[in-house]
């Protein structure tokens, strides 16, 4: 059963994120605490959004966190998908399709254009599973990122 996250699925999401961090060996990369998921998911002005897949007898066993991105070629918003996970003992049961298919569905049911994520290129698996679908790899552009001290310095430097 796939559903929106509620606040009590907060700390199992929480927890997933270590496990995904582990997965993708960056353990010590993960600060958010379950605190500053709850503000971001259930706070006045909520911009992050999570589902959650259910198993009976097991409870919650993966999730997607997204938010709402925009493209200006397009002129409308779509979603970007943060983080997908399954833990490994439910992989193989469609808790994974089932996800991106709720997403897929939230962007068809409101007009958006596009779902998008990033997958790192060692992994091979949902490399595979991504292709199944259909999607497809932007080549051609590069992710960047500016965080901790060169965010810092650019963020207080006078204009």
């Amino acid at each position: 059963m796939i559903r929106p996250a509620l606040p009590d699925d907060v700390p199992v999401i929480h927890a997933m994120i270590g496990e995904l961090a582990e997965y993708e060996k960056e353990p010590e990369a993960v600060v958010a605490t379950e605190r500053d998921l709850r503000e971001a998911l259930f706070g006045p002005q909520p911009a992050v959004f999570a589902h959650v897949a259910e198993e009976d007898g097991s409870g919650v066993v993966g999730f997607a966190l997204w938010f709402r991105n925009y493209s200006t070629w397009t002129g409308r918003h779509g979603v970007y998908l943060e983080d997908l996970f399954v833990r490994p003992e439910a992989r193989g049961s469609g808790h994974g399709l089932a996800l991106l298919r709720a997403l897929a569905r939230i962007c068809v049911e409101r007009g958006y254009r596009r779902l998008e994520w990033s997958v790192l290129d060692w992994n091979e698996p949902s490399i595979r599973f991504y292709q199944a679908l259909g999607s497809r790899p932007m080549d051609g552009w590069t992710v960047r990122r500016l965080d901790g001290d060169a965010l810092a310095a650019l963020g207080s430097a006078e204009a």
